[in-house]
């Protein structure tokens, strides 16, 4: 961790480069005390998302004659499953976060948003990782087609990874003001990930249905996703100014929990 200098003023760019050091160090925390020394260690990281991914993907091509459809199976289970991990799993790991890690704020430089930054790009390197690796394992396997627009791809996915902090960074906050939090987000993830078009394209349903579908942030950046993936297959439908306004309102009010929930603990200290 590094040294806690009292004495000196901080320029903005040194302050800058201190965080950002005081985040790798949590981080490399994180990995140490969730997946240990012993085994495979911190390759569980990129392990667990990539199992799941390819039990999915195995029983959809398993049954794809059932389905007869035209849609690339493996591209849609990868970028559906893949990306419902980034928005789910984030949350997941900054509820509760300021519980399990409050002895680490009483170090001068760290902060309750170190904690969560460290946790949201802990598994956004996970997931983004194991969604590389098994797009090029797919594609040398002959089971993927190289992605269509390959920019698309990278812009879908960086508007899921920022929808899946914003989240996390208001539900992190609100599960320490809030314990029920905790709770009620598995049952709600549950529903978020029937609804999100994780397992569906929007194009199946009826202009009434794909509406209401769409005021849910995460469902036009998957659709936007897989039109950079296989959009010759089908028609996407998405609002990208609805998600982005969407995301930027949910991460400012995150931001805001954030500041509330460490300014009451700066009182109690």
């Amino acid at each position: 961790m590094p040294a806690d200098d009292r004495s000196e003023p901080l320029l903005p760019l040194s302050g800058l480069r201190i965080q950002a050091r005081i985040v790798w160090a949590l981080l490399l925390r994180e990995v140490i005390t969730r997946f240990g020394r012993r085994n495979i260690g911190f390759l569980w990281l990129f392990v667990e998302p990539a199992l799941f991914v390819i039990v999915i993907t195995a029983i959809w091509t398993a049954t794809h004659d059932l389905h007869r459809s035209q849609i690339p199976i493996a591209a849609f289970t990868l970028t559906g499953y893949t990306s419902m991990l980034m928005w789910r799993n984030t949350p997941s790991r900054c509820i509760g976060a300021l519980s399990s890690n409050q002895a680490l704020l009483y170090h001068r430089r760290v902060t309750m948003l170190d904690i969560y930054l460290a946790r949201i790009l802990l598994e956004f390197a996970g997931v983004t990782t194991s969604f590389m690796v098994l797009g090029l394992v797919m594609w040398l396997g002959g089971w993927l087609e190289p992605p269509e627009n390959v920019l698309q791809v990278i812009g879908g996915w960086g508007l899921l990874a920022w929808f899946g902090m914003a989240l996390a960074l208001t539900l992190g906050p609100l599960s320490e003001r809030y314990p029920s939090v905790q709770k009620l987000w598995s049952p709600v993830a549950i529903l978020l990930f029937i609804l999100s078009g994780t397992s569906f394209l929007l194009d199946t349903f009826p202009p009434t249905v794909r509406y209401w579908l769409l005021w849910l942030p995460m469902t036009s950046g998957l659709e936007y996703l897989r039109e950079g993936f296989f959009g010759s297959h089908f028609k996407a439908h998405y609002d990208l100014g609805y998600m982005c306004s969407a995301t930027m309102l949910l991460m400012l009010f995150g931001l805001s929990q954030v500041r509330r929930v460490a300014l009451n603990e700066v009182r109690i200290a």
